[in-house]
Order: C-alpha cells, then structure tokens, then sequence
C-alpha cells in the first residue's frame, strides 16, 4: 500500500505523491490481475486505489474500458479481506456513472447489506443506492426500511443519507420511508437523530405547516444530537423570514431557548440565527450579543473567532447594540490569532467612540503587514464607515489610508484604499486636496491599470475646481510620458478637462495635446486630437458638451441607431435625439470603464430593459409610427391585489408625442378563460384614448399583454399630470379545470381597477451631468423661468429634498441631494432630458425658517419643459 510520511518529511518535501506519474492504461493492464487465483487482497486494493485517483484527477475512462475494469472488479467479491471490500465498494460508487451494466453487482450489494459483518452493511447500502434507478428501487425497498431502523448506527445513517440522495430521482418512493425515518429520529446516537431529521425535513420543506409540526414536535420532546438542533435552528430561522419574522413566534422562542443549550456549538447556531434574521432590533439581539460576549474570552480560538466575526457583522447594522462588548473585543486586538485581532479592531472602529480612533490606528499599525490582503479590506471598509461616522477626523484616517496605500498589496486591497479614499473626498470638501495630492503619488507607481484611469478621471473631475489646479497637470502628463496606451488615454482626458474649466491653463494644456497628437496609440492621438480642435474654439457649450459632460445616449442604441441609418439612406441627417438615453447615467458607472472602453475590444453589451421594451412594441402594428420609446417606467404599477381573480400590472411607456401603457395580466381562475381582454381608461385631463390592443385569450395561470394608446394634451401640453380610471373588459367562457375543455358560449364582463396616475415623472429621463455650471452655461438663459413656492407641510430640508427628487424624476448633480447637517440654506442642482430629447435643468434654493420656502430656476432649450416644470411644482 501506501508509504507512510511523517509530518517532518511533509515539511521537507520528502512526502511526494507516489500516484502522480500513473498511466491510465498501464492501471487498467494491471487490473486484469483481478481474474487471477487465488486473490491477492494487497495488490488488488492498490491496483483499485489507482483507478480511484485517476477518476478523481479527472482522467477520463471510455465506457467499454470502465466496463470491462469493473466487470473484472466484481470477481473480487469471493475475497473476505475487510479492506479489499471497502475498496470494492467506493470504486461501484466511482464507475456507478461511467460503465454499463453496473445492477449486475445488485445481488452481491444486497447479500452484504442483509449479512452479518457489519462492518460491510452500511458502505454496501451507499454503494447499493448509488447505482439503483428509480425502477429497481421497489426491489430493494423493503431492505432499505429494514436498515433505516437498524440497531447498527452506521448501517442506519448510511440509509438515511442515501435516502435523501434518491429524493431527487424517487421522491414518491422515499416517501414511504417517513415512519422508519420517524422511529430513527428518536434514536440515541447523535449522528442518526441528525440524518433522520434531515430526511423528514427534505420530504416535507415544500408543506410549510408539516415542517411546523415536525419542529414543535421533535423541539417539545428536545433531542439528543447537537447537529440536529443546529439543522432545527436554520430551519425555524428559514420559516421565520417567510413568515415575515414574527418575534412572537414560537420558532423564535425555540431558538432563543438553544441560546441556554450546554453544546457551544448550537449555542453559536442560535446567536447566528438571531443576528441573521431581518429586521432585529437591538433589544432583540441583546440576548444573542450576550453569549457572543461570552465566546470571546473562551480558550478556543475557533469559539474566540466566531464570536468577533459576528459581533463585526452585527455592528454593521446595529453599532450600539456591539458597544457592551468593546472591553472584551480591546482585549482580543492583542490576540496571537491575527485574524480575530483584525476582526476585533475593526469591530471596534464600527462601535468606538471618537475620542479612541487614534489609539485604534496606532493598535492597527502594529500588525497590518502581518495580516492578509483579504482581512486589510475588511480593516479598509470599516475606516470607510468610521470617515462616513466621524468627519472630523478624515485628516487622521487619510494619512493611515495613505500609509497603507504605499505598502505591498494586491488589486482588491488597493482598490478597497482607493474607494475609501475618493469617499472621503466626496464627504468632506476639506479633505479634497490632501486626498487629490495622496492619489497622484499613488499613481506615480501604481501597476494596476484600472485604479490609473480611475484617478486620472477623478483628477480630471476635481482637480480644476481646487484653489491651485496647476500642481495636478505634471503628475498626469507623467502618466503621457511613462504609461502605457490605457492610462497615456485616460491622462489626456483628464488634461482636456483642465483646459476646459480654467482659461489661465488653456494654453499650456493645448502645448501639452500638441505633443499628445504625436503619439504611438490610435485611441491617444484620436482623444489628443478631438480635444484640441474643441479647445481651440474656446466656447462653454462646447467644452460642456464634448468634453465635461460627455454622451447622455446608451451606447448600445447609439450602435443600433448608426447601423438603422446606414441601412436606410436619408437625406436628413442622423438625429441623436433619437437615441435611447443611458438607463444607467453614464458619469455613474464606474470612471475606470469610461476612460478605458474605447481601447479594450468590444464586447457584446446585453439588452436593455428599455431595448427589449423597445422591440416588443416596435412589432405592434398599432404602434408604427410612434418614433423611438424615449422612457418606459422603472417598476410596474399594481392595479389590483395580487390575491384576487385576476392580477393586473401596468407599464407606462412614453413617446415624444404619445403614452402606451401596457397591462400585464393573469388569470388566476382555474374554470375560466378570457377572450378579448382590454383595459379601457378614462383621463381626467385633456388626454386622448386612440385604441386599444386586446388579448385575444387568456388561459388559466398564463400570463398575456394587452396595450392601451394615448395622445398627450395639444390644447394644453402643460396639463401633463393626470389620472386614469381604468376597468378591464372581456368575454368569459368556462371550462372544464381537470380536462380543459371550453365552452363555445361566452358573456361579456367587467372588472374595475385602480385608478393609474401619469405625473410629471413620466415625461423626463434621469441624466446625470458631471459639471452642472458647464451644462447649465451650455443650455443657455434664453427658456429660463424662476418661480418661489412655499412648501407649507415639510418641516425639513431633507424631506423637501427628497419630495422634489420623487416628484420631478430628475438626477440630482454634485451630490446636492446630500443636505449638510445644521444648514438652513441649501441649493439643489437637478439635470434631466425631456420626452423629445430636451435638456432640462432645474436649480432649487431652499430655505428652512417655520416652513421651507423654495425658488426654482428652470432652463431648457425648449420652452415647454420649463412651463410644465414650473406648472406641476406650483
């Protein structure tokens, strides 16, 4: 057999693997040895070891070369070596899915499972049940209950956990076994309780009310195996989140119960459970975080570990709930286990007051290079939170930031600084140069390509708005200089970006594109050459445009778009109006993809919500003529509870002249079908119903689509707010639930809905502008109107911010949605585009005295979307 290595030869590198240089088909020559007699239990058992190890190595047997080893294997049999046997028994297992013919050994497995040698029985139920087929299974049926209640615990727990395995092929056969199972759940040894719980919970998890019982029953009686508490646990905590977690649920009481049990193991499951389950207040946890205070001074390392990896989850979410705990996790920062020292100290900078934050910092310092990437993340995102927790001491966490910045470290970890860093930025104004300045060092000798562009584009965004932006121009032409084609991009956009917002600079940063235009890359010397052509022109709205506002449009449909015009020659020229917008605002998707994506290779970009919305429509006949689908409706409307006969929902799609809604709708009634399905709507403004588009059947339980067009106001295009009354309309034939058959006669029927709103919303798509001053230069004050309003019901400046983003659907820009503590003054900055291809920009100043009073300032390049704009808010 096998040569034995000690642990100091493994060390050494004396313990190579004796089975690495094997070749298939010197093994299967070698298994003829199989036929030979007298048997040779040693040499047979290594022989079945080989062909063991090249199954698991992923070495693959043809059917007629398995077949003709295991066929040989069978005559091992006549052997009574116990090893040589078990051998036997785990390669039917491995060949059971590769070679033919394998029930021929049915007769022997069944000999063995009823014999007397134990020591057989229960490797010979696996084997047994491995290779049996839903049609054999009634053969060996009547063994098979025989064995789950076996006195021999391993024959029984063999049956069990091979029962549950032919669930999934013989669910109605299996079932039968539930009082076997039933008898073997109250068995004295631990592991066979836990597979017979496991068995009945897998037959009954689909009969929510059985696994009720089962739990009251066996947790009533209480069980004797720690395993089968902790699988009672998870499956009460299952229940519970289904039932919406109920705290007065008796599930609830039964794993707090298990929080007393004298298994730590299942004294951790119930502490787990209780921490996992949603919407837990921090009374609720109480009793939990208790006993995971208790873990963090046990002897164990692994208890020790659990206890704080919890504790740091927890804190995430309920922060005073962990505070009781912070002697205990100071404690453990000094741990010899680094993992749980990590955990603990960044459990503690979730809980920690301020006033302790430095001596944490110096405490981390100590051992960050000792620990891996994977827990300096979680250290990272805890300092993350802490900046978001305390602003005061960004100045603080961003120098240990940096430290850690300039030590080793792999993509993850530096990325993870990176996002903590620029979060920072944006949450604290004060805090920018010190972090702009940290990050161009970063990538002076940064060689990741990704986290270049990313700050090159932060550089490009931030910079011109600091007090001296010309010290940021030499680290980013360095990377002009020294980086490859990737980041040599990324730096020219971020240096056109300077030009644009600073005229001092402009001549100096049209010197440097210059050179730009001289480079070895195709995509360097195109940007280098846009930019240059537009600076030069030195107009705002073409800076704001071109270079710091970007395409608005989703560059999928932009592509279609292109492609649609080549197709079919016009005189006209291409209309980028006619381009769907970005769903996904370009400026937020992560900067790296924006700086880079012109130089990696086009990948295949996924449809859209709103592409695939666009094509079904586009195959209505009714719709032709609509021009492009400029918005669909983020989510559907429910017009009905989803609990009566019939369940509607209703998606609004706007045109640049027309709304289509489309009602998805279920029949729920299994001794009905539909026929003729509309839903008829009556606007209270000047809107116009032109035609409906019926189902024409709509069976029991499939769902089908009918469309409702409509012309928006002409009279009054600002009237644009309205409310439609809605009642679905359609014949009804009865049928037959068991044989489906269908009555010819049908009667007309009606059912009310509610009532659909169509706002202000509908009509304007989310745009996120960059630089709102360059968009809003760009727009122009020739179709500006400002209006002052008093909000009389809001108190707050946050709740008035958040009512007009709802209400207006537009984007908020610059993080003005972000209301400062202690302000009674704050503007908010609001970009979107109008159904038609409008730019709309909005700028709200509020301010809070008894009441909040807000003066709007709308500009657009059309006059109407700033009438309905100031229409809808007053």
């Amino acid at each position: 057999m096998l040569k034995k290595f000690d642990k100091k030869d493994e060390e050494s590198g004396g313990g190579s693997n004796p089975l690495q240089h094997l070749e298939k088909s010197a093994v299967l020559q070698e298994a003829r040895v199989f036929n030979e007699t007298p048997i040779n239990p040693r040499k047979c058992a290594h022989i079945l070891t080989k062909i063991l190890y090249l199954i698991n190595q992923g070495e693959h047997l043809g059917t007629t070369e398995a077949t003709e080893a295991f066929f040989a294997m069978t005559k091992l049999f006549q052997s009574n070596d116990p090893t040589l046997r078990r051998m036997c028994y785990l390669t039917i297992k491995e060949m059971s899915c590769i070679a033919e013919d394998v029930i021929i050994v049915t007769s022997s497995l069944t000999k063995d499972m009823t014999g007397k040698e134990d020591n057989y029985r229960g490797p010979a139920v696996r084997a047994l049940c491995q290779i049996t087929d839903s049609t054999m299974l009634q053969a060996v049926e009547r063994y098979m209950k025989q064995a789950i209640v076996d006195k021999v615990p391993s024959v029984s727990s063999s049956a069990l956990v091979s029962s549950l395995h032919l669930l999934k092929c013989s669910f109605d056969v299996v079932k039968r076994w539930v009082n076997e199972a039933q008898e073997a759940a109250s068995s004295d040894n631990i592991m066979v309780q836990y597979h017979a719980l496991g068995l009945l919970y897998h037959v009954r998890k689909n009969d929510r009310l059985a696994v009720s019982k089962m739990i009251s029953k066996f947790t009533r009686h209480g069980l004797k195996s720690p395993f089968a508490y902790c699988m009672m646990i998870r499956v009460a905590s299952k229940q519970l989140e289904e039932e919406d977690g109920s705290r007065d649920s008796p599930l609830f009481d039964f794993i707090e119960s298990c929080l007393r049990n004298k298994h730590e193991m299942v004294v951790y499951e119930a502490a787990s459970a209780i921490v996992n389950l949603p919407g837990c207040s921090a009374k609720e946890l109480a009793p939990a975080v208790s006993v995971l205070q208790l873990f963090c001074s046990s002897p164990k390392a692994a208890l020790r570990y659990a206890a704080v990896r919890t504790l740091n989850k927890v804190a995430m979410k309920h922060p005073s709930a962990v505070t009781a705990c912070n002697l205990d996790l100071e404690n453990l920062v000094t741990d010899s286990n680094r993992s749980i020292a990590t955990l603990a100290i960044t459990t503690l900078l979730k809980t920690g007051s301020e006033s302790s934050i430095d001596r944490l910092m110096k405490q981390i310092s100590s051992f960050m290079s000792e620990i891996s990437d994977e827990f300096k993340v979680v250290v990272v995102q805890a300092i993350s939170a802490l900046c978001q927790k305390y602003p005061r001491k960004h100045a603080v966490l961003m120098n240990f930031l940096f430290t850690m910045l300039r030590e080793e470290g792999g993509f993850e970890y530096k990325r993870a600084i990176v996002d903590c860093i620029i979060s920072i930025i944006e949450e604290n104004s004060e805090s920018k140069e010190t972090g702009l300045s940290h990050l161009c060092e970063f990538i002076e000798d940064c060689e990741f390509t990704v986290l270049a562009t990313r700050i090159l584009h932060l550089l490009g965004q931030e910079g011109p708005k600091t007090n001296n932006p010309s010290k940021y121009i030499r680290f980013i032409y360095n990377r002009v200089v020294l980086e490859h084609e990737e980041v040599r991009a990324g730096a020219v956009s971020a240096l056109a970006k300077f030009g644009a917002q600073n005229e001092e600079m402009l001549p100096s940063i049209l010197v440097l594109l210059k050179r730009c235009v001289m480079d070895d890359d195709n995509e360097v010397r195109d940007r280098a050459t846009f930019y240059l052509n537009v600076l030069e022109q030195k107009q705002k709205a073409l800076n704001a445009g071109y270079i710091l506002n970007g395409l608005t449009v989703s560059i999928p449909g932009l592509e279609k778009a292109l492609q649609q015009y080549t197709l079919e020659p016009s005189e006209k020229p291409f209309d980028l109006k006619s381009v769907p917008l970005a769903t996904t605002p370009m400026a937020e998707q992560r900067p790296e993809n924006t700086a880079t994506a012109a130089v990696k290779q086009p990948e295949k970009v996924a449809a859209t919500r709103q592409e695939i919305f666009q094509e079904q429509l586009a195959a209505v006949p009714e719709f032709q003529g609509l021009g492009p689908l400029f918005k669909s409706s983020p989510e559907p409307v429910a017009l009905t509870e989803s609990e009566t006969e019939y369940v509607i929902r209703c998606t609004k799609h706007t045109f640049s002249d027309h709304l289509v809604f489309q009602f998805d709708c279920t029949n729920t009634l299994n001794d009905q079908t539909l026929e003729n399905v509309t839903v008829q709507m009556e606007p209270t403004e000047a809107y116009e119903v032109l035609s409906y588009v019926p189902v024409r059947s709509l069976p029991y339980n499939q769902p089908g689509t009918c469309y409702t067009l409509v012309a928006l106001p002409k009279e009054d295009p600002t009237a644009v707010a309205c409310t439609f009354s809605c009642v679905m309309k359609f014949t009804v034939k009865d049928c037959d639930p068991n044989t489906g058959e269908i009555d010819e006669e049908g009667y007309e029927d009606e059912y009310v809905l509610e009532d659909l709103e169509v706002t202000v919303s509908d009509h304007i798509q989310k745009v996120m502008k960059v630089n709102f001053e360059a968009a809003w230069d760009e727009v122009g004050d020739e179709f500006e109107k400002e209006e002052t309003f008093t909000l009389s019901t809001i108190k707050t400046l946050e709740e008035a911010v958040g009512n007009i983003v709802k209400f207006l659907g537009m984007h908020p820009c610059e993080r003005s949605d972000k209301v400062p503590e202690n302000k009674n003054t704050h503007t908010l900055l609001l970009a979107g585009v109008f159904r038609g291809g409008h730019d709309i920009l909005v700028r709200s100043r509020l301010l809070l005295l008894d009441t909040v009073t807000m003066q709007v300032t709308a500009r657009s390049s059309e006059e109407l979307p700033v009438d309905i704009i100031l229409a809808s808010v007053g």
